[in-house]
């Protein structure tokens, strides 16, 4: 059995909430039900017909819904989806992924514990190559590692499927189902990857080489679902993501949240 999250404690690699379970599961299956939801609605309006200060709106809230779907897969990564159940926590996990960009959950899995293993480093896939720490190249190195040819032909195929047997608009596919998912991978790398661990004028203080930043809890959660808490991730890595702030303020007690 193990225990519940105290203020007083945080969770180790042996000591996973056991309440965290339920309430993780649900907000996962809100995060991809409000994905499936949104989009399958976004699929049927006339784009035409729409005013721009209704598109504009729509494509950010797509956006915002496709870094929780790998925010949530990132969670299943972690085992903190549902961890009473590592087939249940995995299936939410590969389901999120799939419906993000048709990715490999095993894969991510295994890249995303090396990047934890071995941050901000040569050994880690998520860090740049060592010498072009600009945003760009970082960004172009970050893709490059985590996408195949195989998996854009996938999601090519997926789209003219889409287009000539569900006969969902060419708009309508690019403006919220292409457009949003590839942004929100700017969205995941700039507050995911490059802020926290992007080298120091003074270089790195800990093994953990990243850096939080700290947000009205509002703003942290539209940014990136409160990963802008990135060591207090990396330090505590199985909590999720919605436990974050609450790690702030518990290593800090006079945090006070705005």
């Amino acid at each position: 059995m193990v225990t519940s999250f105290q203020n007083s404690s945080l969770p180790t690699s042996s000591n996973v909430p056991e309440d965290f379970g339920y309430r993780g599961l649900i907000i996962g299956l809100i995060v991809i039900g409000t994905w499936a939801v949104s989009t399958g609605f976004l699929f049927t309006i006339d784009v035409s017909q729409t005013p721009i200060y209704l598109i504009i709106p729509a494509m950010l809230w797509q956006i915002f819904l496709y870094t929780g779907l790998f925010i949530t897969a990132h969670d299943a990564m972690h085992g903190v989806v549902f961890p009473q159940n590592k087939t249940i926590n995995d299936l939410v996990g590969n389901v999120a992924v799939k419906s993000y960009a048709l990715f490999d959950y095993q894969k991510l899995v295994k890249k995303h514990w090396e990047h934890h293993y071995h941050p901000a480093s040569t050994e880690d896939p998520d860090y740049h190559e060592g010498t072009h720490k600009n945003f760009f190249i970082w960004y172009a190195k970050f893709m490059g590692t985590h996408w195949s040819w195989w998996r854009i032909l996938g999601l090519s195929l997926l789209y003219n499927v889409m287009k000539s047997q569900l006969h969902i608009p060419d708009d309508n596919l690019t403006l919220f189902w292409v457009l949003p998912s590839l942004l929100s991978s700017v969205q995941l790398f700039y507050f995911g990857t490059y802020l926290p661990h992007r080298e120091p004028a003074a270089g790195y203080s800990d093994d953990h080489r990243a850096t939080s930043s700290y947000r009205p809890l509002w703003l942290s959660f539209i940014t990136c679902y409160h990963f802008g808490y990135h060591w207090e991730h990396h330090e505590y890595p199985l909590l999720p993501w919605w436990q974050l702030p609450k790690a702030r303020r518990t290593l800090l007690p006079e945090y006070v949240a705005e």
